[in-house]
């Protein structure tokens, strides 16, 4: 499902807003692109359960309050690889983004053997062509709290996985919200009942890790 809502006006947000405000032969002024996610849809779609003081809205959502003209499109779908990823590109880039949020591979590790030379080969091309828009790009790690027993060396897959994006993010120049050790991983009830997605609660500290992490690119003090 994609939603489209204004990202920021053209030169007047930041005051260092050429840095990722869209050149002058883009679509869209201000627009922000959150293509398929490889992780589970509640980092991207915000999908997660209710939680008593926050509002149930994805993390992207809750950016309108710092933003209010925010403008997105949303194509995260639950269970989407890197390489389901990789096909919509030319949707985004016919969107012409300011802002690109990129996956993280979690669903690439969800599997008997992950092949990660081929996980970090589509990843990277992937990173690739998106920096080539000129976006802004962010992604995030997975955090700690994020767990499928199944697997015995899930905390490696995810080691490995979270490696892969630290190094793409660092090339790129990516805005990297590295939520592997984030003390959020420890409140009771930061996952929902599934035990994967976060809840309200993670989604709001999500939002408030972006606002400051872009903040920090940009040279700007976040109030607190």
């Amino acid at each position: 499902m994609l939603t489209a809502v204004p990202l920021f006006e053209c030169q007047r947000r930041f005051e260092n807003a050429d840095q990722i405000v869209p050149r002058s032969n883009r679509k869209h002024c201000g627009a922000a692109y959150f293509i398929p996610e490889t992780e589970p849809p509640s980092l991207s779609a915000g999908a997660g359960d209710p939680r008593p003081g926050y509002a149930s809205q994805p993390w992207a959502d809750t950016l309108r309050r710092v933003v209010p003209d925010l403008e997105y499109r949303n194509a995260a779908v639950n269970g989407t690889t890197t390489e389901h990823a990789l096909a919509q590109l030319d949707r985004l880039i016919d969107f012409a983004p300011d802002l690109l949020h990129l996956p993280s591979g979690a669903n690439d590790i969800v599997g008997r053997v992950p092949d990660y030379a081929r996980i970090e080969k589509e990843l990277r091309e992937l990173y690739r062509r998106a920096a080539a828009t000129g976006a802004q790009l962010t992604a995030f790690t997975l955090g700690r709290a994020y767990r499928i027993p199944t697997f015995e060396d899930w905390t490696d897959r995810v080691r490995t996985v979270n490696a892969i994006t630290r190094g793409l993010a660092a090339e790129y120049r990516a805005v990297l919200i590295d939520m592997w050790d984030h003390p959020v991983n420890d409140r009771a009830d930061l996952l929902s009942a599934d035990r994967i997605h976060f809840a309200a609660s993670g989604q709001a500290v999500l939002a408030a890790e972006v606002v400051k992490q872009l903040a920090h690119r940009l040279g700007r003090r976040v109030p607190s």
